[in-house]
């Protein structure tokens, strides 16, 4: 019995690292609804160079490269987890309207290059390098140069 069950967990181990990193290429139709929606009014005048899903034992995720390099990852439900514009900067219907605010307030010259959701906590990225993290109060919580 000590091996059979042995044996059972040594093919789960197996198949969760087979599986880890899974990731597909899809088209653009096949990305969840919330995320074609974002997609079109958003970056309507990009083209897509690669959509991916990415899926492991207990998750799945989509990304979206841009031929111009940006980029844009959503959850399994098609919300977006991180907008990257490296060339440009991100929609500012993206970014939540305090975060738009203290930017401009206090780096009026810097653009929002990159944002993530993650935990109910934004990260920006801005054009003058600087990293500054929002709590979901739309606080600041921290900086990082």
């Amino acid at each position: 019995m000590k091996k059979f069950i042995m044996m059972l967990v040594c093919m789960f181990a197996v198949h969760t690292m087979v599986m880890a990193d899974n990731d597909k290429p899809i088209q653009v139709n096949q990305l969840p609804v919330k995320a074609q929606t974002f997609i079109k009014t958003h970056f309507k005048n990009h083209k897509v160079a690669l959509a991916k899903m990415e899926s492991g034992v207990f998750y799945k995720s989509y990304d979206v490269v841009f031929t111009n390099g940006e980029k844009v990852e959503f959850d399994k439900a098609g919300e977006w987890k991180e907008v990257r514009c490296r060339q440009s900067e991100v929609p500012a219907q993206v970014v939540p309207e305090a975060i738009r605010n203290y930017v401009k307030a206090n780096y009026p010259d810097a653009r929002i290059l990159e944002i993530e959701f993650d935990h109910n906590e934004y990260e920006i990225k801005l054009s003058n390098r600087w990293e500054i993290t929002f709590d979901s109060q739309m606080r600041v919580i921290d900086i990082d140069d």
